[in-house]
């Protein structure tokens, strides 16, 4: 590892468990809605919304990853189909981002992500819409990359050629941290970067997939691999 001189890193399920967090969000995002706009609850439930979203997807499938754009279209539409102001989507958008960006960080976390700070140069590089500034992370990461803001989303070869060229490294000489084998490790495998898998939960390596350069359990383990004089 003492070629290393960046290290990009996933964001979601990589430094926090991000289901729980969607989950929360949109279950308060329900009940303002119920309490604000009553009509929107008298006609959708989770279940309708959860069929608009998949006919929205495939209406606009170059914006599937967009979970901004996404989620803020088939606002609007509830709100339309209700007779309220479409307008007022966005008032319930920003009940959901708030609560989005609510997350618990990983045991270790914070206190790895200072430390790698401090040696490396830290890309966070993510397909969805965590706002780190919010977060309250963004001052340990050199940049951001996102999927809606390079227009591909990971694998896609593109998005991590852009994550190379902020860190200003030669992809050799870069770490890729994520938790999706086929997004996270062949991605970034594909263009040329050590991968590191971060299997928290236990799971199974797919057979169908390149293995990661090397596997870990907790992103403490970070430390132990590339700043062992701290350990």
């Amino acid at each position: 590892m003492q070629n290393i001189q960046a290290i990009t890193i996933d964001l979601d399920d990589t430094l926090w468990d991000i289901d729980p967090v969607i989950h929360r969000a949109e279950t308060i995002l329900w009940r303002w809605l119920a309490s604000n706009y009553p009509r929107i609850s008298s006609i959708y439930d989770p279940e309708k919304i959860l069929n608009l979203r998949s006919e929205i997807a495939q209406e606009y499938p170059d914006k599937a990853f967009d979970y901004r754009f996404m989620r803020k279209l088939i606002l609007r539409k509830i709100f339309r189909d209700a007779d309220y102001e479409e307008n007022l989507a966005e008032g319930a958008f920003a009940v959901f981002d708030k609560e989005r960006n609510n997350v618990e960080l990983y045991d270790g976390a914070l206190y790895t992500l200072k430390a790698l700070t401090k040696k490396y140069t830290l890309i966070a590089i993510t397909n969805g819409n965590a706002d780190l500034e919010r977060i309250g992370l963004r001052h340990l990461f050199d940049d951001v990359v996102t999927a809606v803001e390079v227009g591909y989303a990971k694998p896609d070869e593109r998005i991590f050629n852009e994550a190379i060229r902020k860190s200003g490294a030669e992809a050799q000489r870069i770490l890729h941290v994520g938790d999706n084998p086929e997004a996270d490790i062949v991605g970034a495998a594909n263009v040329g970067l050590t991968t590191v898998w971060i299997n928290s939960k236990s799971l199974v390596w797919p057979d169908q997939f390149i293995k990661p350069d090397i596997t870990i359990n907790k992103i403490t383990e970070l430390c132990d691999l590339l700043l062992p004089e701290i350990n």
